[in-house]
């Protein structure tokens, strides 16, 4: 039975309200940006921008604090997302019997990505300042010493840590729903031809939650890498500028130094790059659904 064609008018009609929401919304804004990148403006001439070519560009790529921030936005993303991601899929097998059991527990493990970023940011600096911290107090009475959590060797360590006790429920939601998902009827039919534990998870199971997987790893590397609020409060741009990502260092040339263009300039090239990621992950699936279409 043929479907009739939807009419090209009543199409267009469906699509306006988003298309004026982009335009209004996003189309200014991207313009004022892409005319600060390229101008010579500061808070004194914000309404008069000095149109000055690709100066900005060129100061931000020569800049090592740049590519300096762009290393710790990338280890700090791709680490935390794969130690988040490898944690909730083992916690989601782990404990399947018993959620399934007492679905109320699935509530208490989703608390810690409740809070406000900042917030868990200045928890962590009280619980582990160097002078009144209760982590580092029990650490000298215990073992006569403690490590510097904070400092230059160790914040990044620490920030990680933190970044991935928080947002580790949020895999851990993801990868419950997709193994609560995966038919009985086809772990019954496994069972029955000799699949067994690990065998039957890896062959079997697995498969059926790779887009869960893909899904929490992409989410958590773009949080990761774009993190700004619990590093600004621990630790800000770091000693030497060690926990500085792109993100603090936007808002280091845009508040602190007020430099404006510099600043649009290094987040258009942050917008750039992920762009670029995400149209390259389209054609990917696109190529890959189109190849099993085919099969």
């Amino acid at each position: 039975m043929k479907t009739l064609p939807v009419k090209d008018n009543q199409s267009r009609l469906l699509i306006v309200p988003l298309s004026l929401f982009l335009v209004l919304f996003l189309g200014f804004p991207l313009i004022a940006d892409i005319v600060y990148s390229v101008s010579h403006v500061s808070f004194e001439n914000l309404r008069s921008p000095d149109l000055r070519g690709f100066g900005n560009f060129i100061d931000v790529v020569n800049d090592k604090q740049f590519w300096q921030a762009t290393r710790f936005s990338f280890q700090f993303g791709f680490f935390t997302a794969l130690v988040e991601c490898l944690l909730g899929l083992f916690l989601a097998v782990y404990l399947s019997p018993l959620l399934k059991k007492h679905t109320w527990m699935l509530a208490i493990l989703m608390m810690p990505m409740m809070a406000a970023p900042a917030l868990v940011g200045l928890m962590y600096r009280l619980v582990l300042h160097e002078f009144v911290g209760p982590v580092p107090y029990y650490l000298w009475e215990w073992w006569g010493d403690s490590p510097a959590f904070l400092d230059a060797n160790n914040a990044i360590y620490t920030l990680m840590t933190i970044e991935i006790l928080q947002w580790t429920p949020f895999a851990l939601l993801l990868f419950h729903l997709a193994y609560q998902s995966v038919p009985e009827d086809v772990r019954e039919a496994a069972t029955l031809d000799g699949a067994k534990g690990f065998q039957r998870f890896w062959r079997i199971e697995l498969p059926f939650m790779k887009l869960a997987l893909f899904t929490a790893l992409f989410i958590r590397f773009i949080d990761g890498f774009r993190v700004f609020d619990n590093v600004y409060v621990l630790t800000g741009s770091g000693a030497g500028g060690s926990t500085t990502s792109l993100s603090i260092y936007v808002y280091l040339a845009f508040f602190k130094q007020g430099n404006i263009g510099k600043a649009v300039a290094a987040s258009m090239l942050l917008l750039l790059v992920t762009f670029t990621v995400l149209y390259l992950l389209n054609w990917f699936s696109t190529k890959k659904k189109s190849v099993g279409g085919e099969a």
